[in-house]
């Protein structure tokens, strides 16, 4: 899949996405992209209760995964477990050995500065 027809499919899922979540889910993604030029965009897991697919982001590798819940926005990394983390804006999943998430809820801030090294840190793991 090109990446023209992920991106375009991403922004279907951004514009799906009503409210704050999808305004969020549109927020988080200019931050990822402004984080690593390198970064590509992909549309995974579809299936009959997500027909639309999930946005991915990937360089070398899935960096991390975007997904409107009921309330929050959740991104996820695959790898998050490896990622330093000093800021603590994993707030989910910690208890897994792998990934590990952060959810956004209506209202929350962004630490866009914290965020960006989580992407760039990401990238940087996928490569070594």
């Amino acid at each position: 899949m090109n990446d023209a027809s992920a991106s375009q499919q991403i922004d279907a899922i951004v514009r799906k996405t009503t409210g704050w979540r999808g305004e969020r889910l549109g927020q988080l993604r200019a931050l990822i992209r402004g984080a690593d030029p390198g970064v590509i965009e992909e549309v995974k897991w579809k299936k009959p209760s997500r027909p639309e697919g999930v946005p991915v982001w990937s360089h070398d590798g899935i960096v991390c995964v975007g997904e409107a819940l009921k309330n929050a926005v959740r991104l996820t990394f695959p790898k998050g477990a490896q990622l330093k983390d000093p800021k603590g804006l994993f707030n989910t999943r910690l208890d897994s050995k792998t990934v590990r998430a952060i959810d956004f809820h209506e209202g929350d801030a962004i630490n866009a500065s914290a965020l960006k090294a989580l992407i760039v840190q990401g990238a940087r793991l996928n490569r070594s």
